[in-house]
């Protein structure tokens, strides 16, 4: 395979510190272009990360031939149009989580890709390339913990920042987009359908319009998936897959080191048994997912209509929590 050309939009700190680098790593993916609103910030972040050009507007960077792929690491409120502009600018995109505000931006993303079926477009859901979740998928396969019951999922940290965009209503704040949609993502990935119900509360701050901290339980066919998301919370993102005859354990579900083993707990009766997963930078088998697909003409392993599905749920958490009442999907 040849290698793909980068373009970066913007300078967000998930940029600089884990995409890039991890574009770098990679055999078949190169960073060629980064942009920001400002162009000192760009050519500053460009001359650090040694990127061979810099833009002082976002359409610049979009209007460059050499760049054939586009990340978009903007503020959620951002992400539909700039992903849509990327597209109609013939570029790929791997946008970050989540795809958008709400199902109905994200089907107008899925309207406008079916006009560019040339084009690879994913959402940055990186956490799904980790090998610990192929492992546990392969352990639930085994039936090592029998049939799965319930899903429990919490993923938070405290930032009370007022000038972060996780604070900021205006930009698509809140936990439930920032971390929650992790868990809604993972739920449906292990059950592999669809929830049927959910049943929502949040701990809502009035005055920039964001949930400070969301708990839901998700009803599957088979079973149910719980989970609680919050920005004003201690550090944790666990995830524990409860089975008719035993129990897993994700220590570092979403966010695992990329250079120490991850860990996998099998909880059976009494005994505790761990299982160790070799190091991985998600971020980089990420990149090269998506650089092969672009390569080699095939499909990228999520589509986008896996996005407007996660975006479909992730309206329903709110939709129930602001009801005060469950809210069915059906």
């Amino acid at each position: 395979m040849n290698t793909l050309s980068w373009g970066i939009v913007s300078t967000a700190r998930i940029g600089l510190q884990k995409v890039i680098p991890a574009l770098k790593k990679s055999r078949w993916n190169r960073v060629v272009a980064i942009s920001s609103r400002n162009y000192e910030t760009a050519k500053s972040a460009a001359d650090r990360l040694r990127i061979p050009a810099a833009y002082g507007s976002y359409e610049e960077l979009l209007a460059d031939p050499a760049v054939e792929a586009v990340y978009n690491p903007l503020p959620n409120n951002m992400h539909l149009s700039y992903t849509i502009q990327a597209l109609r600018a013939g570029k790929h995109v791997l946008c970050e989580k989540p795809l958008t505000l709400t199902e109905a931006e994200a089907q107008e993303i899925e309207s406008e890709a079916a006009k560019h079926p040339e084009l690879k477009l994913m959402e940055a859901f990186m956490y799904r390339f980790h090998p610990q979740w192929e492992k546990l998928q392969q352990l639930l396969e085994e039936g090592q913990t029998g049939s799965m019951r319930a899903v429990h999922a919490i993923f938070s940290f405290f930032n009370d920042d007022a000038k972060n965009i996780r604070n900021r209503g205006d930009m698509g704040g809140g936990s439930l987009l920032d971390v929650g949609c992790y868990a809604v993502s993972s739920a449906r990935l292990l059950f592999g359908s669809e929830p049927l119900r959910i049943s929502a509360v949040m701990d809502l701050d009035p005055a920039e319009n964001i949930d400070l901290t969301t708990s839901a339980v998700m009803e599957f066919e088979g079973g149910s998936a719980a989970f609680t998301s919050s920005i004003r919370a201690g550090r944790m993102n666990r995830v524990t897959v409860l089975g008719s005859e035993g129990s897993l354990v994700l220590e570092s579900a979403f966010i695992p080191s990329a250079i120490k083993q991850a860990r996998i707990e099998l909880i059976k009766g009494k005994k505790t048994k761990v299982i160790k997963v070799k190091p991985a930078d998600q971020y980089v088998l990420q990149a090269d997912v998506f650089a092969k697909a672009v390569l080699e003409d095939t499909p990228v392993p999520y589509p986008i209509s896996d996005a407007r599905k996660n975006m479909r749920v992730l309206d329903a958490v709110k939709r129930s929590a602001l009801q005060g009442a469950a809210v069915s999907l059906e």
